[in-house]
């Protein structure tokens, strides 16, 4: 079975839940942008959760599906048709053989993760088979998809094969199960994300303290996987302060000499420099991942307890996503 990709997309890549024990030689990361919804659709194809799926940025590619496999789309709503029929994010469809995926473009969010049944083989560099663009490795020969690009799943589960018999042999390709609203992140025009005061957070003015939590911030244009560059007050350190070169994380919010934040990303550095005012909490990556240039953004500041709770809350409820899964391809 193969995907072969009749048009590219905007930017349209191979990615996993990154790469992880090599940060220490300046290997970063990386992964799926939204890496929860990158999970949720693996799951829903009857995967482990880790296989590698395609990240589909802005304006998505069109496929042709050489034979029947099970897919399901997460993430942002790009406008994905099967055939010319409108196919849902979250939910697992047949897709058979001849048939033309395509998406007509963003519509909520800006990136959607396409999981097909067995994963997208790839070789694996490093521990891991996503795309790292900047130094061109992994992947798909280190790049983004381009016409006349083959990619090949790996082998599916016998769940997944249960669940794809189960749909072709239905009237709608279409699963009318899948992820609950409940489990979904709160999508919104103007998100709230919840932070974590950073390392040298006091070492920031009062006003600027304020203002994080107070003020409003744009996702500018100067913005991509490394992280994204927010426009807003300008954030100030109460006296100068000299730093060594520290770790930093997706979601580190640093801020550099001029005072307009950067939000750390997927394929961020391993090492930063600039004070480290907040860090965004992991649930609310997700958040962020689906921001495109011009949304306004919020920030809340949060425990780490409050933090660790959501987390947890969220394993939780993947994990009965896992088994109400697994409990439907019985």
């Amino acid at each position: 079975m193969t995907l072969r990709v009749l048009r590219p997309g905007l930017l349209t890549t191979v990615q996993d839940l990154g790469r992880r024990g090599w940060q220490h030689v300046g290997v970063t990361v990386g992964g799926a942008m939204d890496a929860f919804a990158l999970r949720v659709a693996n799951l829903l194809v009857g995967n482990v959760g880790t296989e590698a799926g395609l990240e589909l940025t802005v304006r998505g590619p069109t496929l042709e599906l050489s034979s029947d496999v099970l897919l399901a789309l997460g993430g942002g709503d790009l406008g994905a048709t099967l055939d010319g029929e409108p196919v849902p994010c979250w939910r697992p469809f047949a897709g058979r053989a001849g048939s033309v995926l395509s998406f007509e473009g963003a519509r909520r969010g800006c990136r959607t993760y396409l999981c097909v049944a067995g994963g997208v083989s790839v070789p694996v560099v490093l521990g891991g088979r996503g795309t790292h663009l900047r130094a061109r490795f992994g992947g798909l020969q280190g790049r983004a998809l381009v016409e006349g690009d083959v990619l090949h799943p790996g082998e599916r589960s016998g769940l997944a094969q249960r669940l794809l018999a189960e749909l072709l042999a239905a009237a709608q390709p279409v699963a009318h199960w899948g992820a609950g609203p409940s489990l979904l992140p709160r999508f919104a025009k103007e998100p709230v994300v919840r932070i974590m005061p950073g390392p040298e957070h006091a070492h920031f003015t009062e006003e600027s303290r304020r203002a994080l939590v107070k003020e409003r911030f744009e996702v500018t244009a100067q913005s991509d996987r490394m992280g994204y560059r927010l426009q807003g007050p300008a954030l100030a350190l109460a006296s100068p302060l000299e730093l060594v070169s520290s770790p930093v994380a997706e979601g580190t919010v640093q801020v550099p000499p001029g005072g307009a934040p950067i939000v750390l990303m997927a394929d961020r550095q391993t090492t930063g420099g600039y004070p480290r005012i907040a860090q965004v909490v992991t649930v609310d990556l997700p958040l962020l991942a689906q921001a495109t240039p011009g949304t306004r953004v919020r920030f809340r500041e949060v425990s780490l307890a409050e933090a660790q709770a959501a987390l947890l809350a969220r394993e939780r409820a993947l994990w009965w996503l896992t088994e109400a899964v697994r409990l439907r391809g019985r």
